[in-house]
This record gives structure tokens, sequence and C-alpha cells, in this order.
């Protein structure tokens, strides 16, 4: 979830409706109902989640060559595709998201099917998912609640149909990571939780990083995007740091994009990388993916101290409040000392 952008708010304003009420060429009838359809298989995968509301409606807009998704007809965009070139990672703070490969050997990844598991929670607009399984070669799952966000990845956004490399679940991220079958099984966790309004994220409690925490393996990084221009930003990055600490693990921030968006990178049971070892990966990973990752390397930051409030002086012409009995109490015992 990113914030909307003039470009993007522009392309909103032109929404369908639905997602199905887009005039296009490329999908078919038969494609829409093969969308709907793996809907349902993916049901099938896990749990089916309970839902007191409707989800909302998914959307999707076009604007100078890039696909939007978007939900609830809001201008807020989901995630994007530039049509011409499906396998570039069009949103910046989505690019940011996979600075998680600077926290794992190059040597994991890269020359064939990896041995990584990658896992994303919220699916957006695929991006992650798409990248992760068909350009890094790693084994996938995406977990999603809203159906229609689902059919509208599989239908505009060129997500392939499960395969042994790919899981798509329509399911609750937080019963997800909390399943003990997936505990210590992760090597790379994306998490993208908002909803129609990007108000804040729909998961941001200590439970549910302790659950992140949990289903990550040895050495697993979990990457968060928050907005970072919130004074809750400093807060949620500080619950994620304070779950990871506790476990022997180091968090970083990845600095806000021009729209806002923070990235938080947190490393299960390890010490942050050196810089020579980040320089060292940095290379390696823009030069097999043509990712920026020399950048990403450059915004790391540490989690934000929390502020502590400074006591307000006393007003210019008016005299200090008077001292209670508690303080002056304390303060003669100080002079006895």
């Amino acid at each position: 979830m990113t914030s909307s952008t003039r470009r993007a708010a522009r392309a909103a304003s032109a929404a369908p409706e639905t997602f199905d009420e887009l005039d296009a060429t490329e999908p078919t009838d038969a494609d829409r109902e093969a969308a709907y359809l793996d809907v349902s298989a993916s049901a099938r995968v896990g749990r089916r989640p309970k839902r007191e509301h409707k989800p909302p409606e998914a959307s999707v807009s076009e604007f100078d060559g890039v696909r939007y998704l978007h939900l609830g007809h809001t201008p807020w965009v989901q995630g994007a595709m530039r049509v011409r070139k499906p396998r570039v990672i069009e949103l910046e703070y989505v690019r940011r998201m996979m600075a998680w490969l600077l926290l794992h050997d190059t040597e994991r990844w890269g020359s064939g099917p990896s041995e990584l598991h990658a896992a994303q929670l919220g699916l957006g607009a695929a991006t992650l998912t798409r990248y992760c399984h068909a350009e890094l070669a790693l084994r996938t799952t995406a977990v999603e609640l809203n159906p229609q966000v689902i059919a509208a990845c599989r239908q505009w956004f060129r997500l392939p149909a499960n395969d042994d490399r790919l899981t798509v679940v329509y399911g609750d991220a937080g019963d997800w990571v909390r399943d003990a079958a997936h505990a210590g099984t992760v090597d790379a966790l994306c998490v993208d939780l908002y909803d129609h309004q990007a108000a804040a994220p729909v998961l941001d409690d200590v439970d549910f990083y302790a659950a992140c925490h949990a289903c990550l393996a040895p050495g697993g990084v979990l990457s968060v995007n928050l907005f970072g221009r919130s004074s809750k930003f400093a807060r949620s990055a500080r619950r994620i740091e304070a779950v990871f600490a506790e476990g022997g693990g180091s968090v970083r921030v990845v600095a806000a994009t021009d729209e806002g968006n923070t990235v938080v990178l947190a490393l299960k049971g390890a010490d942050w990388p050196d810089a020579a070892v980040l320089a060292e990966r940095a290379r390696v990973i823009e030069a097999r993916t043509g990712l920026d990752a020399p950048l990403w390397t450059r915004l790391l930051r540490r989690v934000p101290a929390e502020r502590v409030a400074k006591p307000s002086a006393p007003s210019a012409g008016k005299a200090a409040a008077l001292p209670t009995a508690a303080t002056a109490a304390a303060a003669a015992a100080a002079d006895k000392n």
C-alpha cells in the first residue's frame, strides 16, 4: 500500500466500478471464469477465513501505461504494474521491501530454483509474489483475505496459477502466521497489510509480530511496509524491534520514500551484517536483478528512539507552580544527604 500520488489519483478518478468492468482486450470470458474458479481452489489450500464484513470491491485503472489496483472506490493504490514491463517492480516502496535480499547469502538464490521460501502477507497487485516466484525462482506463498484481489491479480496482473513453487492462500494473515505448521518455515516474510482507506496497518500488535518471528527460520528476515511520516510508525517499528531483540535479532529501517512509506527490516537471531558484507551483497543483487541495492545500504537507519516529553518551562511573567507535598519531602531528604 502506498499513498496516492498525483498520477495514481488521476488514474483512480476513471476507475471502473469493479475489476471485471474494465474495458480491456487481454482477458477473455474464459479467463475471467478461470480466475474465479482459481480463487475457490486457493480457498481449499488453507482454512477458509471467517469474515464479519464483506471485503471491499477491487477495481482496476490504467494511466500512462501503468495498471493500478484499488479497493473500495478510493484513490489509494494497493499495487501497480507497468503493462509492457510486468517483470519490473513499478513502485519504489515495493522495491525497497526487497531489501531483505541484503540479509541472505547471495549463494542461496539467483542460480536456478532456490531453497529459500518467501512469503507475502497481503497480495496487493501481486508484484512481490510474481517477482519472487518468476524472477528469483523462490518457493513462494502469498496470503490474501479478499477473494476479489486474488481474482483481479490472476485476471489483470499476470499472477500465475498455483504450481509446485507457488501457493496463493485465500485466508487471514494473522491465522496463517500463528499456524504451528508454518513455524520456522519462511526465510523472507513481507508484510503489507493496509485496509482500503490506508489509515493504519490491519495487524500491528506485539502478538502479531511475535507470530511473524516464530514463522521465520533462523536467519530469516521480516520486511514490513509502514507509513513513516506518522508518529505511529515509530511505535510500530519499536514493537518489531522489541520482539526481534528478545530473540537475539536486529532491526533496521529503510528511510522513507517521497510518499512516506518506510520499510522495517528485522533479522531473526543474528547480528546485523557489517558494512563490507552489505556492500558486496548489494553489488551482487544489482548485477543479478537490476535492483538498486547499493541505494538500500545508504538508506539504512536504526529504529528511532521513543520521544520523551520535555517538561514545559514556566511562562514568562508567571510564578512557577508550587511544589507538592511529595516533591517538598523529596527535596528535604536530598538536603539532608
